[in-house]
This record gives structure tokens, sequence and C-alpha cells, in this order.
């Protein structure tokens, strides 16, 4: 019993599944059916009709009647072909043969796209037809004038374009032909040819318009304006030569030869062939022209500059020769006196040999200038450079003549120092032997007598023939240090000593009543007798500080407002 419901059941539900499947097949017809009749509604046959407002012929009817019968096979043959195999497909679903049914569902869908791809490439075709139709009709309604005022320009400005005219007017019959050609194909119907000749007819207009444009002008600077600055130019090296400059190394001559022989095909070129040689050679010329005026400009300027300054020049040589004499003449005098360093003496040649470098030069120079065979720029440049060196020589000149009139300069500042030296001696002397001491420590008379050694080698070396100045302010440095050394170690013993009286005076009120101060100060005395007061002071300050702390600070607090 189960087994026959379960069969049951798995028959209504094929039948279901089945009955589904049918539904969704005829709904494809319904949808391909649709398709078709959308097809066989456009109006293609009216976009066809619109090639009828063309020129039936030739090019034009042929694809007229290519596209015709495309589409009549479309309606008369494929379309058939379409709605054969919807009949089948709703036969084979109606006996549930769902296998044909799709495979001719398939081939609807390919045939419809066939179809669409086909009408697509008609309507395409048919537009591009009729838009080249309708750019070329625009294209020729704009070019015709344009050709007819360029015969205007060159009609009412003959004299702009001299014999051009001639290439001129045969460019123009030339596109004249070429809109007669135009005419005609149209009237065959080959309007995709046309487009050529307008597009041709286009491009060579627009050139000619351009070129028109630009010829008088370039006519003119190759045919009057630039032979004119040539011959300019060439009046002007002739009249530069009588003048005496020597512009042969430039080779203008040359060049204005070359460029004058290259204008006259450059004529012949505009007249016969076009603007674009000229166009291109022409600022070059323009370029190179300008730049030979500015180079014989720069020799004239150079030239007057060598003319003008040449005597300041010889006049500053002179000078520094004379000057130079004079310092020759005081070397000689002050190498009797003085002793020379080698660099003094290496400066003193380098400056004689470079003195005598450029006397040998001016010669050369003037000796160039007037044979009159070298470029005036190249002569203005060793000027401006002899004159540089002319100014380094001065310079170094002025430098060696101070460092030789310091020699006498530092001999007097060496004199007068090594009186200063004797008049602190003197003094530091005579206020050891007033200052009421038992005595001078040794020390201080033997730093004293080499203090007045060192000194005396300053004199002795002063004194020498010739004098080096070097070795006396080395003699002179080491007599100051000596000095200072020995004025600074008589003023500490001189303070030392009268420290120590003083502190021993301050300790003398505890002297009764403290045996070991009694004792210590009695010692401190007795150092101080012997000159040997640091070590006395020292003595004498211990012991008062023992007594009395503070003591001494106090006392030397006294005795430095005393002193001051």
């Amino acid at each position: 019993m189960e087994y026959v419901i379960g069969l049951i059941l798995l028959i209504i539900v094929v039948i279901i599944v089945g009955l589904l499947l049918r539904k969704r097949l005829y709904d494809s017809v319904d949808y391909y059916e649709s398709w078709k009749l959308d097809i066989m509604n456009r109006n293609v046959a009216l976009e066809l009709s619109k090639v009828k407002e063309l020129n039936l012929e030739g090019d034009t009817k042929e694809h007229f009647e290519e596209w015709k019968d495309q589409w009549d096979s479309i309606l008369t043959e494929e379309l058939a072909d379409v709605e054969e195999l919807l009949y089948d497909t709703e036969h084979a679903a109606d006996r549930y043969n769902f296998p044909a049914a799709k495979k001719s569902l398939n081939k609807i869908e390919e045939t419809l796209v066939k179809i669409e791809k086909k009408i697509e490439g008609i309507l395409s075709e048919l537009n591009v037809l009729l838009e080249t139709e309708a750019e070329n009709r625009k294209e020729i309604a704009e070019l015709e004038p344009l050709l007819h005022e360029l015969r205007k320009e060159l009609s009412h400005n003959r004299f702009k374009y001299d014999r051009a005219e001639i290439r001129f007017e045969v460019e123009f019959d030339e596109i004249d032909h070429e809109f007669k050609n135009y005419s005609e194909l149209v009237e065959e119907g080959n309007y995709i040819q046309a487009k050529d000749i307008v597009a041709n007819v286009k491009k060579r207009l627009e050139e000619l318009q351009t070129e028109m444009e630009e010829f008088p002008s370039l006519y003119k600077k190759s045919k009057q304006e630039l032979p004119s600055q040539l011959d300019d130019l060439s009046r002007g090296l002739r009249e530069m030569k009588d003048e005496g400059y020597f512009i042969d190394h430039l080779d203008f001559a040359r060049e204005i030869n070359e460029y004058q022989s290259r204008l006259l095909d450059i004529v012949a070129s505009l007249q016969k062939e076009g603007t674009e040689e000229a166009k291109k050679a022409l600022p070059e010329m323009e370029d190179r022209i300008a730049e030979m005026y500015e180079l014989l400009e720069k020799e004239a300027i150079a030239k007057n500059f060598v003319e003008t300054k040449m005597p300041n020049y010889e006049k500053g040589l002179d000078n520094l020769e004379t000057h130079f004499l004079n310092t020759k003449l005081e070397v000689e005098q002050l190498r009797e006196t003085y002793y020379f360093e080698d660099s003094d003496l290496e400066k003193y040649m380098s400056l004689e040999k470079m003195v005598t470098q450029l006397k040998g030069k001016l010669v050369e120079f003037t000796t160039k200038v007037e044979a009159n065979n070298y470029a005036h720029s190249k002569l203005r440049a060793e000027l401006e450079e002899a004159f540089q060196q002319l100014d380094i020589i001065e310079e170094e000149h002025e430098q060696f003549k101070q460092r030789i009139q310091t020699l006498r300069k530092e001999e007097i500042e060496a004199r007068e120092q090594l009186k200063t030296i004797h008049d602190t001696l003197f003094k530091t002397t005579r206020k050891l032997r007033t200052s009421n001491l038992p005595g001078v420590p040794d020390y201080i008379w033997t730093m004293m007598e080499d203090a007045s050694a060192k000194s005396d080698r300053v004199l002795e070396a002063l004194d020498e023939q010739p004098l080096d100045i070097q070795r006396v302010q080395k003699n002179l440095s080491e007599a100051q240090s000596s000095v200072e050394t020995a004025i600074d170690q008589t003023n500490t013993m001189l303070d030392h000593a009268s420290l120590t009286e003083q502190v021993i005076q301050y300790a003398n009120r505890y002297r009764s009543t403290n045996q070991s101060l009694a004792q210590k100060l009695a010692e401190a005395e007795r150092l101080f007798r012997k000159a040997e007061y640091e070590h006395a002071l020292e003595t004498a300050a211990n012991a008062i500080e023992e007594v009395e702390p503070g003591a001494l600070n106090r006392i030397e607090k006294q005795q430095e407002m005393i002193v001051s």
C-alpha cells in the first residue's frame, strides 16, 4: 500500500514539474515572438528611404541595393525561419519533448542576435553615408568662399608675392579642379571618395592661407632686409679696416658672401616651392648677423679701451718702477745697518723680477698694438690682465715698504723698552738698599744680576752691525721676563718682611704672659735678622694664631689699608 501511495505521489510530482517546464517554454516562445515582431516593425525601410534624397548613383546606389536586399532577406527569409522554429518549439513543448524545444530556442536566440547585428550594421553604414554627405556639403560651403578670398587677396596684392603669384595661381587652379572632381563624384553618388577630396582640399587651402600670410614678411626679409643688413655689414667691415681695426680673424667677409648667395636661393625657393626653407633658415641667419654686429662692436669698444687705457698703464708702470728704485736704494742702505730675513730678501727679489717682467710685457704689447695684426678684443684682455698684475705688485710693494720701515721702528721701540728695563732695575735696587732691612736674600740679588745681564745682551744685540732685529726681540723678551720675575720676587720679599714686623709688634702684647709665644717670637726675630723673611713670617704667624685665632687676617687687612 505504501509503495502504491509513493508511486502516485511521484507521478503527481513528475506531472507538476513537466507542467512547470512546459510553462517556461511557452513563456520563452512568447518572448522570442515579441522580439521577432519588434524587428518586423522596425522603420528600417523608412531609414533606407533617406538615401533617395542623395544622388542614387555609383557607390550610393550599390550600398542602397545591398542594404535593401539584406532587409528583405531578414523579413522574408530569416524571420520566417524564426517563425518556423517557434512553431517547432511549441509543438515539442506540447509533447513534453524538452530537449528538442531547448535546441529550437537556442537556434532562435542565435538567429535573432545575427539579425540585430545586421540591422545595426545597415543603420551604421547608412548614418556614415548620410553624415559624410552632410559634412562634405558643409565643408565645401566653407572652402569655396575661402578659395575666393585667397584669390582676391592675391589679385589685390600681387606686388607682395612677386613671382610666387604664378605658383599660387597654379595651386588655386588645381584646387578649383578638385572642386569639380568633388562635384562629379557627388553627382555619381560616390560620397565616400568625395570625402577624401574635401579633406585634401581643406588641408591645401589651410596651408596656402598660412603660407600667404607668412610669405610677404619672409620675402621682404630675404629679398630686402637681410641683403641690406649684409651690405651694411660688409661696408662696415671695410670702414673698420680703413680705420685700423684688425678683424681678419673674424672671417666675416666669407660668411657674408655665403649668406648673400644663400638668400638668392631662399628667394627662389619662396617663389617656386614654399616657405619651409625660409622659415628655418632666416631666423638662424638673423641671429648670426646680430652676433656679427655684436662682435664688431666688441672690437670697436676694445680698440677704444686699449687706446684710452694704455697710456694710464704706461704711467702706472713708470710710477711703480720709480718707487721700486727708491725702495731698492733704501734696501741697500738698510742692509748695511740691519740684518734681512731670507723671506724678506726673497720677497724683494720676487718684486724686482715681477717689475722687470711687466716692463718686458709692455714692450711686447706695444709691438703688437703697432703691428696691428692682433684682435683688439684679445689685446684688451691682455691689457686688463696687465692692470691686475700691476695692482697686485703695487700692493705687495707697499707691504714690503711697510715691512722694511718696521725695522727702524722696531729698533727704536726695542731701545725704549731696554731703557725702561734699566730704569726699573735701578729703582728696584735703590728700593732694596733703602729698605732698612737687616739684609737682602741672596736669591734676590742673583735674580737682579741675571736680569741685568740679559738686558746687557739686548744692548749688545742692538749695537751689532748689521742689526738682527729678530735676535734683539728674542733677547728683549728674555730680559723683560727676567726683570718681571725679579721685581715680583723682590716685592713679595718686602711684603713678607713688613708683615713679619707687624705680626711681631702685635704679638708683643702677649709676650710677658705666654712663655711659648715668647720663644716663638724670639725664633721669628732670629730668622728675620738672618733675612729669612718668609720663614720668620710663618713662625710669627703660627705663634699669634695659637693665642688669638684670626689675628693674622686682621693684621693683613690693616696693612693693605695702610699701603693703599
